[in-house]
């Protein structure tokens, strides 16, 4: 009854904390299930709050992007506007400037056609004159024949007829005067004072080139000097009249010219071009011009010095000058200022063996080739010690000083001692051997003539005679020489040439037209 009791009370308790067991779960459950739902619902709430604020930013990021589109379509709106009044402006200053252009061309018309009719008029009122003219030399010259018995050309006749016999007496008497004065003088103290002379003075023998050599640190200058397709050798050439011939010699440039002064331009400029590193046209053209200045400024210096070291006092300052331009210049091949010097040396102890006045004679000696040295183009018409005469004569030389000038090669007559002695010294200088080349000075002057054809054409700036006399490179003014002008003169200065030189092989002519269109910006 016990056991039984005890089994039946042990299964109801074991049923009872299975039921509370089952009880205390149940609430667990609902407890936990409850706080899911909560926390869920958190974040439920979390999430809509994140796409909110999502939404918000694409939002804006969208309308900030509007905006900037909408800024740059604005900007590029402006532009194409500010473009078109742009283009507006420029059609309506275009129009104006046509209808100014146009206004002005009429003028120019009416202008041209009130010319052209003066013109007519005037030629025809010349023509007028010029036959009247004719009319009344005819009527004068029929007149003379009449009142002289004697036609024109009888009359010619006779007075050249007249002039060759006065010409034959007055010849006849010079040379008589001139044998009677020579039979006078004193040979062996001539002789003497001439050897005397000489040996007492000693000079360099210096030979004339037309040719310079122009040393390069590296081969790697060369490019340099020569440019892209040749633009600075040309551009160098062009400014200084020299040709400049590059080779395969390695690390030089020769300068070909029979001009020494150009010469020396050009190897000055490329020395400071090569220096300075910059070496382009412009720069080329500016490096000639200081240089040309620069060479003027070398040339007054060496006349100074010269009368310095020659003690020779009050010269002129442009005698001065003249002297220092015979350095770069040769008669015969040998330089200029030192057979210059030699003749001034040996009148001082010439005129000083005679009794003469040696600073006089010294003076006449230094300025007795003066003449060789042209300012233009005139003064090479003029024989150089006419030239040479007149130009100490007007520069304020003493009488005697100046018929020396113009009397050591007999064009004028000698009027003082010193003329002779002068003359003398002339030739005691010229003609050491080896003093002079004949070939070299020919040639020289070829060059020089081949120049001045050029030069004679209207319209030319420059005119360089390069590849030894082989071509001709003329530099035209582009205001007055036109393209098809270029061409036609081209062709009448080989003409010019081919008629009135003698040269071997051809002369290539080449005419340059450049045309430049320069403005300032302020």
């Amino acid at each position: 009854m016990d056991l039984t009791t005890g089994i039946i009370a042990l299964v109801a308790g074991l049923l009872i904390g299975f039921f509370i067991a089952k009880m205390l779960e149940k609430g667990k459950a609902s407890k936990t299930i409850a706080a899911a739902k909560k926390e869920a619902a958190s974040l439920i709430k979390n999430a809509q709050s994140e796409g909110e604020n999502i939404k918000k930013d694409k939002i804006f990021q969208a309308k900030e992007k509007f905006l900037e589109l909408k800024a740059e379509h604005e900007k590029v709106i402006m532009a194409k506007d500010k473009k078109i009044a742009e283009a507006e402006k420029r059609t309506r200053d275009k129009e104006s400037q046509v209808s100014s252009e146009l206004a002005r061309n009429k003028k120019f018309n009416e202008q041209l056609e009130v010319r052209l009719k003066d013109l007519e008029h005037r030629t025809e009122f010349y023509e007028r004159k010029q036959a009247e003219l004719e009319k009344l030399h005819t009527s004068q010259v029929q007149q003379l024949e009449v009142i002289s018995g004697l036609s024109a050309a009888d009359a010619k006749a006779q007075l050249l007829e007249s002039l060759k016999e006065t010409a034959k007496s007055d010849a006849m008497a010079f040379l008589q005067t001139s044998i009677e004065e020579a039979k006078m003088t004193a040979q062996q103290e001539a002789k003497k004072v001439i050897i005397n002379t000489i040996q007492r003075i000693g000079t360099e023998e210096a030979v004339e080139n037309c040719v310079s050599v122009f040393n390069l640190e590296s081969d790697d200058v060369k490019g340099r000097i020569i440019g892209r397709e040749g633009r600075n050798i040309r551009a160098l050439e062009a400014a200084t009249g020299v040709e400049i011939i590059v080779d395969d010699t390695p690390e030089a440039i020769i300068l070909s010219c029979f001009d020494s002064v150009r010469r020396e331009v050009a190897r000055l400029s490329l020395h400071k071009l090569v220096t300075d590193g910059r070496i382009h046209p412009a720069r080329i053209e500016e490096i000639v011009r200081k240089t040309e200045k620069q060479i003027e400024q070398e040339i007054i210096e060496v006349g100074k010095r010269t009368v310095i070291d020659l003690g020779i006092h009050g010269l002129h300052p442009e005698l001065i000058r003249i002297v220092g331009r015979m350095k770069y210049r040769s008669s015969y091949g040998q330089n200029l200022l030192q057979h210059s010097r030699e003749v001034a040396k040996l009148c001082g102890v010439m005129a000083a063996e005679l009794g003469l006045n040696p600073k006089l004679a010294k003076r006449a000696g230094l300025l007795h080739d003066i003449g060789k040295v042209p300012s233009s183009e005139v003064d090479v018409e003029t024989p150089h010690a006419i030239l040479g005469m007149q130009w100490a004569e007007k520069y304020g030389e003493k009488p005697e000083v100046c018929n020396a000038i113009g009397a050591h090669h007999d064009e004028v007559e000698m009027k003082s001692l010193i003329a002779p002695v002068v003359q003398v010294c002339d030739a005691i200088s010229g003609a050491r051997p080896g003093a002079r080349r004949q070939v070299l000075d020919s040639y020289i002057q070829r060059l020089k003539d081949l120049e001045q054809i050029a030069f004679a054409f209207g319209g030319v700036q420059k005119a360089y005679a390069i590849q030894a006399g082989r071509e001709l490179r003329v530099i035209v003014e582009s205001e007055k020489v036109s393209d098809e002008k270029a061409a036609q003169l081209s062709f009448e200065i080989s003409q010019k040439i081919q008629t009135d030189m003698t040269y071997p092989g051809q002369v290539k002519v080449t005419v340059i037209r450049e045309t430049r269109a320069v403005n300032v910006a302020k």
